[in-house]
């Protein structure tokens, strides 16, 4: 098995086309260290000699001149290397962003299914969005803070050795209780995300179903799902900070209090001789900066604990199967017949698909009928190549669809399911996406010849409407009819409706049907439809019981020889009789 790539690894693996941002910031932090440890040896000496009375009014104005200069362009550099990091973190965040998304229309239709779209949402937009100020900020914060306390040590021990140690005293005893705060942290955050991610799901899922909630008069029992959501997403914080309060408080005063050992053991060497005043004094304003840019340091351990777990969100869904397809088509499909040759197909351990032999004739009308969850939309997917068969195989032309690429097959199959989805653009450019070159009045025609012309010029603005978020400003029959207006203009061979009618009226449904027949001529037809009134034209109806193919034909083939298709027929009739 391939040993997956560890969250270090990945996040090398993003930043590696934009490492000379961050190699310029950490150039550019050194250089701001230099100028901010400079004035300390400046002051140093301007201490010592006016402590020795060998100071003058000008030598002391030069001093504080020097010491202005080098604060000022460590500033400087401070600002450049931030800024260099911002940019390059910015870029790897898209990078992140763009190989996530690219990735989801690599992967089966089933395995992107299995998360709410809530959860990717969050992954994509708001949890890689957290992880910039800490990710700008780690390499020149952490090259300033590691690199300026080290040149400050080796110059303290170049004054007294004994006296640098004993005002390191407080440090470990500050990282014991950090220690003790890290305990656990892991776990604290791990769980922070997960109540994070079902808060999330239920918001999603609240507002999305406000409608029927207030239809059914399940606001009660619908909200307090909610409130529990968001009472435990809160608590999960703020049980951890309580856990953390009193250990982070003492760390953070212990690991900066340089000065509560070197005082009184600094006193006793200038009584006993050993170190002049200057130097103590000196030592003093230096260890109250020695420890405090480490302690900044630790303070980013959570947030690079947070760094690993986001990435590692990203790479789960990097390290997904994709649908495996030749980069190159080596054989041309010969026509446009589709045959399933002992297809079986299961979601997770469930199997949907048990033995599925099928031929469907370039040029006809074919129907997949059947009781519900028989298999018949999981046919259709598997002959858009939404997921790959488990056993046997599917061929277009006589080559399996597995050895064409995917971009080329797509082409050859438009798709349109009862879940349509409509973007925030107008409808124009919602049609459009079937054939992007197309001109406006190549997306007009294929409108009215669908039908929907008409109630397209009585929206407010026409064609320049805007749909809404998945089509929200129209109505469900609108975004159906727009749906079959874009796989119409794609000119695809092979034109898969998968309950496409299923909310509008009859008499739409009769123009869209009458459209259709028009429209398909030459094509490859595949209907999924509960209206068995709908298909009894078909050339082919393949009735789908429980994962097989019970039973082939055409209406009155069927009538003669399955009870369950007469049965089904019967029913029909009786509620359209009703």
């Amino acid at each position: 098995m391939k040993k997956k790539k560890g969250t270090g690894a990945w996040l090398l693996d993003f930043v590696k086309p934009h490492k000379w941002g961050y190699i310029m910031s950490v150039i550019t932090a050194i250089l701001s260290v230099a100028g901010g440890f400079v004035p300390y040896i400046f002051m140093a000496d301007m201490v010592r000699k006016l402590l020795a009375g060998t100071a003058t009014l000008e030598s002391c104005l030069i001093t504080c001149l020097y010491i202005a200069i080098f604060f000022i362009a460590g500033k400087i550099f401070h600002v450049i290397s931030t800024g260099l990091s911002h940019k390059a973190t910015f870029q790897v965040l898209g990078e992140i962003r763009r190989r996530v998304t690219k990735k989801l229309a690599l992967m089966p239709l089933g395995d992107v299914l299995a998360q709410s779209s809530g959860t990717y949402k969050n992954i994509i937009v708001e949890r890689i969005d957290s992880i910039e100020t800490t990710l700008a900020h780690v390499v020149p914060e952490f090259t300033s803070n590691a690199i300026l306390p080290i040149a400050v040590f080796i110059y303290m021990m170049s004054i007294n050795w004994k006296l640098t140690l004993i005002a390191l005293i407080p440090l470990p005893v500050g990282l014991l209780f950090m220690g003790l705060m890290l305990v656990g942290s892991r776990g604290s955050y791990s769980n922070t995300v997960t109540k994070t991610k079902i808060l999330n799901d239920t918001a999603v899922e609240y507002i999305n179903g406000i409608e029927v909630i207030k239809a059914f008069g399940k606001e009660k029992t619908s909200y307090d799902k909610f409130v529990t959501a968001v009472k435990e997403g809160a608590d999960c914080y703020i049980n951890w900070m309580k856990r953390c309060n009193g250990r982070q408080n003492a760390s953070m005063t212990l690991m900066p209090a340089q000065l509560l050992t070197l005082i009184p053991f600094g006193a006793w060497f200038v009584m006993n001789g050993t170190v002049s005043g200057a130097d103590l004094f000196i030592l003093c304003i230096l260890a109250m900066g020695l420890v405090t840019p480490f302690v900044t340091i630790a303070t980013y351990g959570d947030d690079l604990a947070k760094i690993g777990t986001i990435v590692g969100e990203a790479t789960t869904i990097l390290e997904n199967r994709e649908l495996v397809r030749p980069a190159k088509l080596e054989k041309k499909p010969a026509d446009n017949t589709i045959i399933l040759n002992k297809v079986r197909f299961g979601y997770k351990d469930e199997e949907v698909l048990s033995g599925v032999d099928m031929t469907i004739k370039e040029g006809t009308v074919n129907a997949l009928v059947g009781p519900s969850g028989a298999g018949k939309s999981t046919i259709a997917k598997l002959i858009a190549s939404f997921w790959d068969v488990d056993e046997g195989c599917i061929t277009y032309g006589g080559v399996d669809i597995r050895d064409i690429p995917l971009e080329t097959y797509n082409n050859y199959v438009a798709y349109v399911s009862q879940d349509n989805y409509l973007f925030d653009e107008t409808v124009m450019e919602n049609i459009r996406l079937g054939k992007p070159s197309a001109t406006d009045e190549e997306v007009m025609d294929a409108a009215r010849a669908c039908g929907c012309h008409e109630f397209i010029m009585q929206l407010e603005k026409g064609y320049q409407t805007i749909c809404g978020g998945a089509g929200s400003h129209l109505s469900g029959g609108e975004r159906q009819r727009i749906s079959i207006a874009r796989a119409m203009l794609k000119n695809a061979p092979i034109v898969i409706l998968d309950e496409a009618t299923a909310y509008t009226d009859p008499e739409n449904e009769a123009v869209i049907q009458r459209s259709v027949a028009g429209l398909v001529q030459g094509k490859t037809l595949i209907v999924i439809a509960h209206r068995l009134s709908t298909i009894v034209g078909a050339d082919k109806i393949f009735l789908i019981n429980k994962g097989t193919v019970e039973a082939s034909g055409t209406q009155e083939e069927l009538l003669a020889k399955s009870p369950l298709y007469k049965q089904m027929w019967e029913s029909h009739e009786s509620v359209k009789e009703g």
